[in-house]
């Protein structure tokens, strides 16, 4: 199939696509990767009348980095994270699950911010942004610029809190400080770049004694949106992360999915998918962490 007609504007500064989205409204898209949006065009699955070009504002492409947070603008390369070297020691979670975004070629074109605000239920960036706290900040013609936390902006498959004039502007990553860190990601798909059956991730930090002092993990799409269990990584706080609590914690953040079924697998298959890939990155993450 083709996309259905529309008309192309390239915006020349962020001000000026603020101001197409404020006369247009939903009938305008945003563009810079193009990598989830123009599929779904083509398909009609997405019909917008308007597309707005940012792929070339430089406001949108900055990166900067402190000790504590790491600032990337929402039109920076997927690519450019993951080859930033400084970015394997403050973000090393986001680093691995670009590993699993797609394809070198799409990690050339797609864009960090477009990833996240796809908001595909499998989107490993989602996941990631869900999981270390993100913020995101939302620019508007009328409101300026608001900041929404990852645990407010994810509403549904598709579905984030931007309103229909905002443009996603930047996500701040906080950065997890100290040592015995480590992180993991895996996930099962039908073919390596292919939409996730089930994803999970997770970041710990253990103290002197090995046990964890510091916790946050997650599955991606077995549920409308990325999921986190905050209450069951407190639980971990204090304990050593043997296998067995691993399982043990997996089936039980498993239990609280809700996945769907289709032609790939059904919900009791997902769910189960969903319980050995979180005990698996708990476990390797423990491991590592131990070194």
């Amino acid at each position: 199939m083709k996309a259905a007609a529309f008309d192309y504007i390239r915006a020349d500064s962020v001000e000026h696509a603020l101001a197409l989205l404020a006369q247009h409204g939903a009938d305008a898209k945003l563009v810079a990767g193009g990598q989830s949006l123009v599929p779904m065009m083509a398909m009609r699955l997405a019909r917008p009348a308007l597309l707005v070009d940012i792929n070339r504002l430089s406001e949108l492409k900055r990166m900067s980095s402190n000790p504590d947070s790491v600032s990337m603008g929402a039109a920076v390369r997927q690519r450019e994270v993951e080859d930033a070297d400084q970015l394997a020691t403050q973000l090393p979670l986001v680093r691995k699950a670009l590993s699993w975004v797609g394809h070198v070629q799409t990690r050339n074109r797609g864009t960090v911010g477009g990833s996240v605000v796809h908001a595909d239920p499998s989107a490993e960036l989602a996941l990631a942004a869900l999981l270390l706290g993100a913020t995101m900040r939302l620019k508007s013609q009328a409101d300026g610029e608001r900041q929404v936390a990852a645990r407010d902006f994810f509403l549904g498959p598709m579905m984030t809190a931007t309103a229909e004039t905002e443009c996603l502007f930047a996500i701040d990553w906080p950065v997890w400080t100290g040592s015995r860190l480590a992180c993991a990601f895996e996930e099962t798909a039908i073919r390596h770049g292919d939409f996730a059956l089930a994803s999970a991730a997770c970041q710990i930090q253990l103290d002197a004694r090995g046990t964890v002092s510091r916790a946050s993990f997650g599955l991606g799409g077995v549920s409308g949106t990325p999921l986190e269990f905050p209450a069951l990584a407190k639980q971990l706080v204090g304990q050593i992360l043997t296998p067995a609590l691993a399982q043990e914690v997996a089936q039980t953040a498993a239990r609280e999915c809700d996945p769907g079924s289709d032609m790939h697998a059904s919900a009791p298959f997902r769910r189960h998918l969903a319980a050995v890939l979180l005990s698996r990155v708990l476990q390797q993450a423990a491991v590592q962490a131990a070194r």
